[in-house]
């Protein structure tokens, strides 16, 4: 018993990857790529001039115009409850930034003393 493998079965052969386990063949034919093999480069990026600077700066302005049609912006209302909502939450964290500071510096003065 020093094979480790199975004894081979006449007329059945073992799959040897996942796709063959599940009942597809790889397909060998000349139709799709081989595995490896880098893939082709795009002969379009390569052949292109240089675009100059106002050429580059005019496209980004026109891609900043066209994402922001794409934004759904608040109406009114909403507007106005998110504005509250952001004045509330900041007067609290300022409230507990003051009064956590109030409280680190009266226990330095108590431990420290005047």
């Amino acid at each position: 018993m020093s094979d480790e493998h199975e004894p081979e079965r006449p007329g059945r052969e073992r799959p040897s990857n996942a796709a063959d386990r599940r009942g597809r063949r790889a397909s060998r034919s000349g139709s799709t790529p081989a595995k490896g093999r880098a893939t082709p480069t795009r002969a379009a990026a390569t052949t292109q001039e240089k675009v100059s600077l106002f050429g580059r700066l005019a496209r980004y302005l026109r891609e900043v115009v066209a994402e922001l049609r794409k934004v759904i912006w608040p109406n009114r209302s909403q507007m106005v409850k998110y504005t509250i909502a952001v004045l509330v939450f900041v007067s609290f964290m300022v409230a507990l930034v003051f009064l956590l500071d109030s409280a680190f510096a009266e226990g330095v003065a108590l431990l420290f003393g005047n």
